[in-house]
């Protein structure tokens, strides 16, 4: 090889950009934050190689993975009948009715998504993190999305699965081992409400979800995705439920994750850019918003 054709893949090298990757983490209503913050990376030109997602950060990570912009998952929740899903909410409740509406929109199995996508799911028998990176897109993304005792598992290949922030509530360490080099990381606060304004539904679901799994173990699992994620993003959304699923709290979650995105737009590209040109000295955790 001459000279200028090394100093030319030398060259090419230097300009190549890091692999983006994202992790979506769970958070149940509040998940229309994610959509607001793909909306500012569409603006700002940032396009994702790899996804991974957890509960409702599974059912946007598939969408996306399957090609839709946020104005279209905006649109896919609006076609989502509030007060059919609210008779739903009741304890084990068959999931089958969320499975059926996902299939209208991620019909068919993994192999029909543009870029690589994994979805978090936790095995019932042994509370072990299941990485579902293959079947049925829509039985995929429910399964992630199983909260006990709110709803049953899902069966697939044998077993019986369950949300999967109780094993990986931000999974920057899957959308990693995906491919993705820069990790950037959506942090919902899952259950973060302070609970003397919680409503007597979500301290039952609370209280149930500590008896399944300690509180701190789920918080591990969250502190989990800040060690592998090389940017967080944590909208401000204290005041809001995993439940809040009313037309206005869901505009104020999508405006705020919107807005907080833009706010670290111009940080976030930085690092992406020192990180390029293999300048990134910090680790991982350092680098978050709020």
């Amino acid at each position: 090889m001459g000279i200028f054709q090394r100093l030319k893949q030398r060259f090419l090298r230097k300009k190549q950009p890091a692999r983006l990757g994202i992790a979506l983490g769970s958070g149940g209503a509040k998940g229309m934050a994610h959509l607001g913050a793909l909306k500012a990376f569409e603006e700002a030109g940032i396009t994702f190689s790899f996804v991974a997602g957890t509960s409702i950060g599974a059912v946007v990570g598939a969408l996306l993975a399957k090609g839709y912009s946020s104005e279209d998952m905006r649109r896919i929740v609006e076609a989502v009948n509030r007060r059919e899903f609210s008779k739903n909410l009741r304890p084990f409740a068959d999931l089958s009715f969320a499975e059926r509406f996902l299939e209208n929109y991620l019909e068919g199995d993994f192999t029909t998504l543009r870029i690589p996508f994994a979805a978090c799911a936790t095995d019932g028998k042994d509370n072990r993190l299941v990485v579902l990176r293959k079947g049925k897109l829509a039985r995929a993304v429910t399964a992630s999305s199983a909260i006990p005792p709110l709803f049953k598992g899902v069966e697939i290949d044998g077993r019986e699965l369950y949300d999967g922030a109780f094993t990986n509530a931000i999974p920057a360490d899957v959308c990693r081992a995906l491919g993705a080099e820069f990790v950037i990381g959506i942090d919902l606060g899952a259950f973060s409400k302070p609970e003397e304004e919680k409503g007597r539904f979500t301290r039952l679901l609370g209280a149930a979800l500590t008896h399944i799994q300690p509180v701190r173990y789920t918080k591990d699992q969250r502190e989990r995705g800040y060690q592998n994620a090389d940017y967080m993003l944590r909208p401000p959304l204290g005041a809001f439920r995993s439940t809040d699923i009313s037309e206005t709290a869901m505009e104020e979650m999508y405006t705020l994750g919107y807005e907080e995105a833009k706010r670290c737009m111009e940080e976030i590209k930085g690092a992406i850019q020192s990180f390029s040109k293999g300048k990134n000295a910090k680790k991982p955790s350092e680098k978050k918003s709020g």
